[in-house]
């Protein structure tokens, strides 16, 4: 791996992981401000914890060494809540701002996917030789 695509992967990690624990936090908190926005885009309130709980755990999935295949999952589970964010700020024509944050965390979870270190990556148990 080149140093260029390492630096740029852990930037690129550790701002996504920054970002994923600090939203994360305050929607298991609960605090009113969150709570507000989602009630406002038409989500009950439960499902803040339960999405706080899935950034936490996605992001310590992404920055243990091992468990290469739980590490997909969670940048699965990072593409599909920002894109789900995106789509409701969208379904719910609220201006421009309000896609900064989850567009920004879904760039940096793709960045962060593709320049991940080769030891990072699912290989496939089954090797498929020319016969």
């Amino acid at each position: 791996m080149k140093k260029r695509d390492n630096i740029i992967y852990w930037v690129s990690t550790a701002w996504l992981c920054l970002g994923m624990t600090s939203t994360g936090v305050v929607q298991l908190l609960q605090l009113e401000e969150e709570a507000q926005k989602i009630s406002e885009l038409g989500y009950p309130l439960y499902l803040l914890p339960f999405l706080g709980l899935c950034k936490v755990l996605g992001v310590t999935a992404v920055l243990l060494p091992r468990l290469p295949l739980i590490k997909e999952w969670a940048y699965a589970g990072f593409f599909f809540l920002m894109t789900s964010a995106l789509f409701s700020h969208l379904a719910h024509r609220d201006p421009l701002t309000e896609y900064f944050g989850p567009g920004l965390l879904l760039v940096l979870t793709a960045v962060s996917r593709y320049f991940r270190p080769a030891q990072r990556k699912v290989t496939h148990p089954l090797t498929f030789k020319n016969a």
